[in-house]
């Protein structure tokens, strides 16, 4: 193929007999599209299979090159195969001048296209995303490592999403190699993916490094590395995370081989400094490890909503563990687990207990009011009703779960805990009981159809007997502070009716009960006189 410059093209491009230049219709009505400004062309696809445009002996890739250089309606370019030569050079010449496409995939190219493509992306200023995945060639190699630094250290692409899949190639000097030119992406980049590239400990030191220019990160993948002796890397990225003014959207580490030392120096920076944690596959955790995972969970610091634990076999201890993680934690609101695990009862029983500590109202009220769902695959007709209930509580009634479960589990509330903070608590039960007053009127879905019924089954009535109730028992637990405090009770009942009630109940109880015992008295002295 003899070269052709520029004006070659835009001389005959109005012209030029699509069919002539392409082995079939359909790449001939893909090149129509693209010379037409076909809006809803934004997506193109270069490769030998279901793509846009299938390569085949007669198609000119230099015209097809000139065509996408023109649009102004191209966002994403996916090339999956490219010629090597001339014809391949001819087409990346041509994609060079376009000033739309914001994100390229790059995949199964030799060494050599790999250059051609690579070669391009220096003219293409408004890339935000470029994809590199080898799928079934070599990959990146360290040659391939350095011109890919050479573009990120250029400046010239402000790459917002970096993907390296499958690069098996790449390893701990591709990464060390590599480094340098992530920093020079550092300020711009929010997406990196490292997945299967075979990093190991010092590989994951050398991106840690780099990290630390990525001001503006949100999602890190670093799955299927071999990660079974990183202890000092895992380590390393939890500092980075604790000392980065960030928080991780989501972390990706399935199927890295961590161990239970590895987790522990992982822990506490990912805990709290990370939305989303993955680490299913990683089966040589142990409750040990989970222990580790569990205290940070538990830490008042923790930014962690969802967490991915699926295939790892950690058995009741491991849920037990668990559980006592979830005690007291505000933010994870969603756990996977895997379907293989055993859950005996004293599995679920740390479930529930997590969910509602029925030893005392304080623990109920302490227990986890947050999480929505503990997902077991295949599990769920055999999840015990009280957990499923306390998960819809928290999901649907958020703002009523803690005083839901307190009204469930404790009918009668046991006041005189209460009593050492003497009258100037009773306006704060008053109040706590009309804020748990639509408690008695919130419904939820039924675990067995799709409808909705009362979470509380309690009549107004009862509800108004169970306060009246409450109150009277701290007033008469305290009589001598009631009567030396008058002035106090009279604020008390002024905040609130029912506490007058109270008072005027409590009075005309003790009169009738004097007169009973008077009419008591005289019914005994006149039998008494008249037996005598």
């Amino acid at each position: 193929m003899e070269h052709r410059d520029y004006d070659y093209y835009e001389a005959r491009a109005a012209t030029v007999n699509l069919g002539e230049i392409t082995s079939s219709p359909k790449n001939a009505n893909t090149l129509q599209r693209l010379r037409d400004g076909d809006p809803e062309l934004s997506h193109f696809y270069l490769g030998r299979g279901w793509e846009n445009f299938y390569v085949d002996e007669g198609d000119d890739l230099g015209w097809l090159g000139y065509f996408v250089g023109k649009s102004e309606c191209l966002r994403h370019l996916g090339i999956n195969y490219l010629p090597d030569g001339e014809e391949g050079r001819a087409f990346v010449e041509g994609i060079a001048r376009n000033q739309s496409i914001r994100s390229i995939n790059i995949k199964n190219l030799s060494n050599d296209a790999f250059t051609s493509a690579m070669s391009v992306l220096h003219s293409l200023s408004q890339l935000e995303g470029l994809y590199i995945d080898p799928h079934d060639n070599v990959g990146l190699d360290v040659d391939g490592c350095s011109e890919l630094r050479t573009l990120l250290e250029s400046g010239v692409c402000k790459l917002q999403r970096l993907y390296l899949y499958r690069n098996n190639y790449i390893g701990n000097e591709g990464m060390g190699v590599l480094s340098n030119g992530l920093r020079g992406i550092g300020s711009s980049l929010k997406v990196l993916t490292l997945s299967d590239n075979s990093i190991r400990n010092e590989g994951l030191l050398a991106v840690v490094e780099a990290l630390q220019s990525c001001t503006k990160l949100e999602e890190l993948d670093l799955s299927h590395n071999d990660f079974s002796s990183a202890a000092a890397g895992l380590g390393s990225l939890s500092d980075w995370l604790q000392n980065s003014p960030m928080i991780l959207k989501y972390l990706f580490l399935e199927n890295c081989r961590i161990s239970d030392e590895g987790l522990h120096a992982l822990a506490e920076g990912a805990a709290n400094h990370c939305k989303e944690i993955d680490l299913d596959r990683n089966e040589s955790i142990t409750a040990t490890g989970l222990s580790y995972l569990s205290s940070s969970i538990q830490s008042d610091s923790c930014r962690v909503k969802t967490l991915f634990l699926q295939r790892i076999p950690i058995g009741n201890d491991g849920l037990e563990v668990l559980a006592q993680g979830l005690v007291g934690n505000q933010s994870l609101t969603s756990l996977y687990l895997d379907n293989d695990i055993s859950i005996t009862s004293t599995g679920w029983l740390a479930f529930t207990t997590a969910l509602c500590d029925t030893s005392s109202v304080n623990n109920t009220y302490l227990s986890n009011h947050t999480i929505c769902n503990i997902c077991i695959e295949d599990a769920g007709e055999t999840t015990p009703r009280d957990i499923s209930l306390y998960l819809l509580l928290n999901k649907e009634h958020p703002q009523y779960a803690a005083r839901c479960k307190i009204l469930m589990k404790h009918p009668h509330l046991d006041m005189e805990p209460l009593l050492q903070w003497g009258l100037k608590f009773l306006p704060l039960a008053v109040a706590w009981f009309e804020r748990a007053k639509p408690c008695t009127t919130l419904t939820i879905y039924d675990e067995d159809s799709d409808l909705r019924r009362l979470v509380l089954d309690e009549s107004d009535e009862a509800f108004e007997s169970r306060e009246l109730t409450a109150m009277y028992e701290f007033v008469r637990g305290m009589p001598l502070e009631v009567m030396k405090s008058r002035h106090g009770l009279a604020v008390a009942a002024a905040y609130d009716e029912k506490i007058a009630l109270i008072e005027e109940e409590y009075k005309i109880a003790l009169e009738q009960r004097d007169r009973s015992i008077e009419q008591l008295e005289e019914e005994i002295k006149r039998l008494r006189g008249y037996y005598s």
